[in-house]
């Protein structure tokens, strides 16, 4: 049976792409501080580790990632942002690919990641029930030291207690949690959750 489509695919309206691209276009011109989720991944691994961009979008963690001296491959479903990615940040591999069905080494990248960032609300975007199931191929593409760093809203359409079951089906492990990407205390009431994640011991 076919794996669900993703929300990204399947509940956005027309012209929604086209929409995130030029915004985040627009930002960086006006000057915005993009890189937040990028420097932290940076501040976490040593200079030429191997970053998976998962849902990277348009490139703007991967593309930041990239320029500070990492090997990034960057995945998205959606191949208007994989071209805007390529456009605008060259130099990471961007690839077009559902996030439920990733499989590197079938594209001949075999080498596994020092760190996997999923950022941007991508959880919240993924197809209903496939939370687990992503989070599984994450760890199969995770280096036995690595990292994996999800951040979303928690008041969207994924509560974090579900979150939580997908990431212990996944065979990984919540290793800290913050309530934003600038390192601020996670606190019951917050409204974004980073997870900071990685293999449960037994589990490589």
């Amino acid at each position: 049976m076919a794996t669900p489509q993703p929300r990204w695919i399947t509940e956005t309206e027309p012209g929604h792409s086209e929409w995130y691209i030029e915004r985040f276009r627009t930002m960086a011109e006006q000057g915005a501080d993009l890189a937040g989720e990028g420097r932290l991944i940076d501040a976490m691994v040593p200079r030429g580790s191997r970053i998976l961009d998962a849902g990277c979008g348009p490139g703007r963690v991967g593309g930041y990632l990239h320029e500070v001296g990492h090997a990034v491959v960057g995945v998205d479903v959606d191949p208007k942002l994989i071209a805007a990615a390529d456009a605008d940040h060259p130099g990471p591999t961007w690839l077009v690919g559902d996030l439920a069905e990733l499989d590197l080494p079938a594209r001949g990248i075999g080498e596994p990641f020092d760190a996997i960032v999923c950022a941007g609300n991508v959880m919240v975007f993924l197809a209903p029930g496939t939370e687990a199931l992503v989070l599984r191929r994450f760890a199969a593409h995770l280096a036995d030291d690595g990292v994996v760093v999800v951040g979303f809203h928690t008041n969207r359409d994924l509560a974090l207690a579900d979150f939580d079951r997908a990431v212990d089906e996944a065979g990984l492990h919540l290793d800290l949690r913050l309530a934003t990407w600038d390192v601020r205390p996670w606190r019951d009431d917050a409204d974004f959750a980073v997870s900071i994640l990685r293999k449960a011991p037994g589990s490589s």
